[in-house]
């Protein structure tokens, strides 16, 4: 079933072996992967994925290494208290993720086609990153101690440069020889309830452009040479996967009316997710191509979740820095 349905989140494809090991027995543990839940609050919940070797990297389709996913409803709404607390949340996260030395020289790189709403994540936050790289240091005298060399790029689309953007970044890289990359990117999902409601943080770097359906050359330490960090946020669902959704959910209401035992109730209880998503993309195959749908409110709450993120990054890379120092330094 894992092969049939696409989603970059690993909380979600732990989900998808767990339901199929669920209907030959009663094991939600999975070889090779270990995974914890943390409640933060009354709308806030972390959940961290180890893929531990090869075995569970096999089992979930994800490489060895730590996927974080902080999911919040709230996160698309304009609510100032949760949308801290998640920053104060992702912040330590990332220093947890990667323990990085004062002297460490960052490069933040947006990845997507500014030109597109769903797919700008990437450059909006690059465009709130507080960049060092080019501030001598006999500028800050007071507060140079703070502030780490931080630089930033949205190397666009192959569409719109004619470029690799894996390539783009490997120049980069090469040439400002950075020890970390943090590499920002719109995600897919399966889920519709996750949509723009989730972010993942993970060490195994990303394929720009899985979001909207393209997978281009992985930008990771295999590739990069330097270390990765991805930050990723489901901004679009694809069509079957919304309508298996709603599927689902009329499938549930519908079982609650029916006799357990009818031969009605076995063909509702038949028509699970396996069997049932790879029907409606071939269905819609002729019609629907490559279509992503997204909420009509997508320009504003990707407003709010670039800067959920990006002063996430700014107060995890940067010693003593506050939100308030933020406004000062960016404004």
């Amino acid at each position: 079933m894992k092969k049939n349905i696409y989603t970059d989140l690993a909380v979600e494809l732990h989900e998808l072996v767990c339901e199929e090991k669920k209907q030959v027995k009663e094991e939600y543990e999975i070889d090779g992967v270990k995974v914890s839940v943390s409640k933060h609050g009354d709308s806030i919940e972390v959940t961290t994925v180890e893929v531990l070797d090869e075995m569970g990297e096999r089992e979930i389709g994800k490489p060895i290494g730590n996927y974080v996913t902080i999911e919040s409803k709230s996160m698309k709404e304009n609510d100032i208290d949760i949308h801290e607390s998640i920053i104060s949340i992702m912040s330590k996260k990332l220093k947890e993720i990667y323990n990085i030395d004062t002297d460490s020289q960052i490069l933040v790189v947006g990845l997507g086609n500014w030109n597109i709403t769903p797919d700008a994540l990437g450059p909006k936050v690059v465009s709130k990153v507080l960049v060092t790289r080019h501030i001598p240091e006999d500028l800050l005298p007071q507060e140079s101690h703070k502030l780490r060399s931080v630089s930033a790029i949205s190397p666009g689309v192959m569409g719109i440069t004619g470029l690799e953007t894996a390539e783009v970044v490997k120049g980069i890289v090469q040439r400002t020889n950075p020890d970390l990359i943090i590499a920002i990117d719109a995600l897919a999902s399966r889920s519709v309830s996750r949509i723009n409601s989730t972010i993942q943080i993970s060490d195994t770097g990303v394929s720009p452009g899985t979001g909207m359906g393209n997978r281009r050359m992985r930008i990771n330490e295999e590739n990069m040479g330097v270390p990765v960090i991805a930050i990723g946020v489901p901004t679009v669902v694809d069509a079957a996967t919304l309508i298996n959704d709603t599927m689902d959910y009329i499938i549930k209401d519908m079982a609650t009316y029916v006799e357990k035992n009818s031969d009605f109730y076995k063909m509702l209880d038949e028509l699970g997710l396996e069997n049932r998503y790879p029907l409606i993309k071939d269905i819609l195959e002729p019609y629907e191509g490559n279509m992503f749908v997204t909420p009509k409110e997508v320009d504003s709450v990707v407003d709010r979740i670039s800067n959920i993120i990006a002063n996430s990054i700014n107060i995890s890379l940067h010693k003593g820095i506050t939100t308030d120092d933020i406004n000062r330094y960016m404004y």
